[in-house]
């Protein structure tokens, strides 16, 4: 048996890609067994796939109860392998009778993951500068995120609250100052008649509007709150952007490859591992509205360029984050992992 212990929040890239990989692992056949911080929408998806996970607490400094009920709980199910999903459900899983493996979604504070014996990267430049931190590169390892194929879902595009025939960008992810969504306001007055719609929430709503209300574009930005139709989003939309300040990874780059929608991004770290500039997308620098418009500009204006990008973004889905080859690595590494 494997468990994966996920105390992250309801809504978020890891998250997501826990959720995933947990259905993924038990269709395939194995046995796993997700510990999730209580949540009844991803208790109720994960039941809805077969599995029957445990709900613990994970609360901050003054949760006594968590760590002694989740030690309880590994020793009563002997698993061979334990994956602790970020920093707090690292710092809460004790050592026992079975491999520790922690998984790392950004550049974290190694400390939470002192008791781990080994530690996963999902991306080659997190991986490495874990290396360069002083964890030995035999205990480091490189596996990637997959996305569902949203291309061969064949989806009906979402109705979005757009005029008929207007160019549309999407951008996906919470209202946080490191998705840098008031970047892509800034960047709407260089494009006129560009819509953005933005699916996501969080705390920079209020500001979020009150930029497109002083920048004139209020009538062409569209705030969606929290959507979990990802792949009608995507059909809908002309282009996926990738504005980030701060983008370890970007899974919602992996997600326009697997739709074949063409992608424009700042060069935070995860994109600019992800993207070919030219070939599967565009990159601009950061804090820059008006190279974020000419990118997207670039794109809209040229459908051959857009039909390239989308055709490189598909085939590198293809080669690196689709399901099966993910997950074969995945499998493997369960597996054939050993204690140090």
């Amino acid at each position: 048996m494997i468990a994966h212990v996920m105390a992250g929040a309801r809504a978020g890239g890891a998250e997501l890609f826990f959720e995933r990989l947990a259905i993924a692992l038990h269709q395939a056949g194995d046995p796993v067994l997700p510990v999730i911080r209580r949540d009844p929408g991803r208790a109720s998806r994960l039941r809805a796939a077969g599995l029957e996970p445990a709900e613990l607490r994970f609360g901050g400094a003054l949760d006594l109860l968590t760590r002694p009920r989740l030690a309880r709980l590994l020793r009563r199910t002997r698993p061979r392998v334990v994956v602790a999903w970020m920093n707090r459900a690292a710092g809460m899983t004790p050592r026992g009778d079975y491999v520790l493996a922690g998984r790392l979604g950004g550049f974290y504070d190694l400390d939470y993951y002192r008791r781990c014996d080994h530690l996963i990267g999902n991306t080659r430049g997190i991986a490495e500068w874990i290396i360069r931190q002083g964890v030995p590169a035999a205990r480091v390892h490189h596996l990637p995120n997959f996305a569902p194929d949203f291309r061969a879902a064949n989806v009906t595009p979402a109705a979005l609250p757009v005029p008929a025939g207007a160019k549309v960008v999407l951008a996906l992810g919470r209202l946080h100052r490191n998705k840098a969504f008031d970047v892509l306001v800034r960047a709407l007055p260089h494009l006129p008649g560009v819509h953005a719609v933005i699916a996501g929430e969080g705390p920079e709503r209020p500001a979020l509007e009150e930029l497109a209300r002083r920048a004139g574009v209020s009538d062409r930005l569209h705030l969606l709150g929290w959507r979990t139709d990802t792949a009608a989003l995507l059909a809908a939309a002309d282009l996926l952007v990738c504005p980030s300040r701060h983008e370890p990874l970007g899974n919602v780059i992996i997600e326009a490859f697997s739709a074949a929608r063409p992608v424009v991004a700042a060069t935070a770290d995860g994109p600019r591992e992800l993207i070919t500039p030219g070939e599967t997308g565009i990159l601009v620098p950061l804090e820059a509205p008006a190279a974020l418009a000419g990118g997207i500009g670039a794109v809209l204006e040229n459908e051959s360029l857009a039909a390239r990008l989308a055709a490189g973004g598909r085939a590198a889905y293809e080669a690196e984050h689709a399901e099966a080859p993910v997950l074969a690595r995945w499998r493997h590494f369960l597996a054939t992992v050993e204690p140090v």
